[in-house]
């Protein structure tokens, strides 16, 4: 099943549901970053819920970032994720492990910890990012942004999020997020009823695995109060736009006595991106092309 992104509507637009699936994507960040079972999961939740926060935004451009930080082993979790559904991200301490929790599954709030902070910024494309911050709940990542979303957001809302790793790599991995609108909150009726159906869930990627569909998925939960399901589809994807030459403007920046040191030290340099993983190194001449450009930038402003 490819990675995708389904958005739909329900009770006359008072509900809006967003499902997205992310296994593959999921799989190429546990490679890239050589990652262990409970740090896929807890990266592959936080990369599924900054797909499903992007998607109600509106310029192309805009972009979410999610950082969790919290005081387990696994460190911080760094993720960015748009609106174009291109997503990244990493954890500070990608190879540690634990034993499953009480349930037996990956104990990614064990690995996160219980007492810390979910900061999420939004950048709608102009002007300054919207950002917001509230405490950890359970390190689970669904039940933090969930509180995330009623506190700072304050629209009743529900995020359940799931990665199954098995021992050949990442079997299954999205999320669901549904949103109670104005228009419907005062219906206490439904709202109770929705609670219900949500609570009945066993989790998301046992849903995958049973071979369900984004919409028969959505057809279980809200299937009887008007459900529209929107006709486009979204693919969904890692995607870093680093680059070697993105990564020459960043030692750019260290200035002409820093990369005048690289070159006499190790004879050129090594740099790795975050977010993916990828290493670049430039020799000895790159580096003095750098110097020489800053030269010429530096008389050029003195012109």
């Amino acid at each position: 099943m490819a990675d995708q992104l389904i958005r739909a509507t329900a009770a006359d637009g008072g509900i809006r549901v967003v499902g997205v699936i992310t296994s593959k994507l999921t799989e190429v960040a546990r490679q890239r970053h050589h990652l262990s079972y409970v740090a896929t999961a807890a990266l592959g939740r936080t990369m599924a819920a900054g797909l499903l926060l992007a998607s109600s935004m509106k310029r192309s451009q805009s972009r979410v970032n999610i950082r969790v930080r919290g005081d387990g082993p696994l460190g911080g979790i760094l993720v960015d994720a748009g609106l174009d559904g291109t997503v990244r991200g990493y954890v500070d301490n990608p190879t540690i492990e634990l034993p499953p929790n009480a349930a037996g599954k990956l104990d990614v709030g064990g690995a996160v910890g219980r007492e810390g902070y979910v900061y999420v910024v939004r950048d709608i494309g102009y002007g300054y990012p919207y950002s917001s911050t509230v405490e950890l709940v359970s390190g689970e990542i669904g039940d933090d942004l969930t509180h995330y979303l009623v506190n700072s957001e304050q629209t009743p809302s529900a995020l359940v999020l799931g990665v199954f790793v098995g021992a050949d790599g990442v079997e299954a991995a999205g999320g669901l997020l549904l949103q109670i609108l104005p228009r419907a909150a005062e219906d206490a009726e439904m709202v109770s009823l929705l609670e219900s159906r949500l609570s009945s869930l066993t989790g998301f990627t046992p849903l995958l695995r049973a071979h369900k569909t984004l919409p028969q998925i959505f057809d279980g939960l809200v299937g009887d109060m008007g459900l529209e399901i929107l006709p486009e589809s979204q693919l969904v994807q890692f995607n870093c736009p680093c680059s070697f030459e993105r990564m020459l403007g960043a030692l750019k920046l260290l200035g002409e006595e820093e990369l005048r040191d690289m070159i006499e030290t190790d004879n050129g340099a090594e740099a790795t991106c975050h977010f993916c993983n990828q290493v670049y190194h430039t020799n000895s001449d790159q580096l003095a092309q750098l110097i020489e450009d800053l030269r010429d930038e530096k008389q050029a402003a003195r012109q």
